[in-house]
């Protein structure tokens, strides 16, 4: 983390679980560990369904409710999706763009998830951009050239001062909801590679504000030890954001100085 230049930022991913009755007990459980963050913010991206209750059990955390997707379109004939001016409207601060599972079970390419991820500036939502490769793209050691690709594309036609609103999270997928986890030296290795993809586009005053995260199993034990890092700036927390006791544990982790 450098807090110097940029704000680290916990973001948990509830995914597709949790209901909204239970939203209001794990707010108060979670109240104590977020009332004062002195140095992160602290968001949560639930399903679309929900984000009204979690706004209302999140009001006085000084945490912010994310959405886990938005349509790249403004609004017109596309059933089931959600526009990023009604994501806005109803008070959401984030949105994922470009989540591992997305690209896997609905077919979503960089292109799209650019698309996606203007909509969501447009909207002044904060978008949480997502990059990363397969166990086998590692294996191949092709790793730094598809980052390298997905973060440009991804960003094509961003303009500089938009850009410093745009949160990346390096999430290699073969430590999605897996268990394992990308060593800290291997998830600061590539938070350092997007940093450079981003000076080389927008040079270094910018490269250097903008957020990267780590979203690999973050959880408490190994959270100290990636944020300890000095390009990574936070994490999207997939399973253990869903434990309000656990999920404090990185907030606290984010907090140190």
């Amino acid at each position: 983390m450098n807090r110097k230049y940029r704000k680290t930022v916990i973001a948990g991913n509830w995914k597709m679980n949790k209901l909204p009755s239970e939203l209001k007990a794990f707010a108060a459980e979670l109240k104590p560990f977020v009332h004062k963050p002195k140095w992160c913010d602290v968001g949560i991206c639930v399903p679309g369904v929900m984000i009204p209750a979690a706004l209302r059990a999140f009001k006085d955390n000084k945490v912010g409710v994310g959405a886990q997707d938005l349509s790249a379109a403004a609004s017109g004939a596309y059933t089931g999706e959600v526009s990023g001016a009604q994501l806005a409207d109803v008070g959401t601060k984030y949105v994922i763009v470009g989540h591992s599972e997305r690209r896997q079970y609905h077919g979503e390419t960089d292109e799209m998830i650019n698309a996606k991820t203007k909509a969501a500036l447009a909207n002044k939502l904060i978008p949480i951009a997502c990059v990363g490769e397969t166990l086998e793209q590692r294996e191949m050691g092709i790793t730094l050239e598809l980052i390298t690709l997905q973060v440009k594309t991804i960003l094509s036609g961003i303009p500089a001062e938009q850009m410093r609103k745009v949160i990346i999270a390096y999430e290699p997928v073969w430590a999605i909801g897996t268990g394992k986890t990308a060593t800290a030296e291997q998830a600061g290795e590539v938070c350092t590679h997007i940093r450079a993809v981003i000076r080389k586009l927008y040079g270094a005053r910018v490269a250097r504000s903008v957020t990267i995260q780590y979203g690999g199993s973050m959880n408490g034990k190994n959270a100290m030890e990636l944020l300890a890092q000095p390009d990574i700036d936070g994490g999207l927390v997939g399973g253990a954001s869903l434990k309000p006791e656990e999920f404090a544990q990185i907030i606290h982790a984010a907090n140190q100085d």
